[in-house]
């Protein structure tokens, strides 16, 4: 259900309502009673981003992309040659 914000002209009382898209605009003011109330224009609802490109990991600096491709050449270098098989 979409939030909807509302003032009074009356008083000046602003608030938020939850309320499904199918329901009318409020006029009374639930702080002096009058019918004053007029609906605002909201920023709307938030986004939720998925996927790819979204995520804070996505966007590392350079230095700690540089950091982890020698970690990983380094990494490599070591477990190619550091062990060998036994024959029997």
């Amino acid at each position: 259900m979409p939030t909807y914000d509302y003032r009074c002209n009356a008083c000046g009382h602003e608030f938020e309502e939850f309320q499904m898209m199918s329901d009318g605009v409020l006029r009374k003011c639930p702080e002096c009673g009058k019918l004053k109330l007029e609906r605002l224009i909201g920023s709307g609802a938030g986004f939720l981003f998925k996927g790819s490109g979204y995520y804070v990991t996505d966007y590392r600096s350079k230095s700690y992309d540089d950091a982890k491709k020698a970690d990983t050449a380094e990494k490599k270098g070591s477990d190619s040659g550091g062990t060998k098989k036994k024959s029997d």
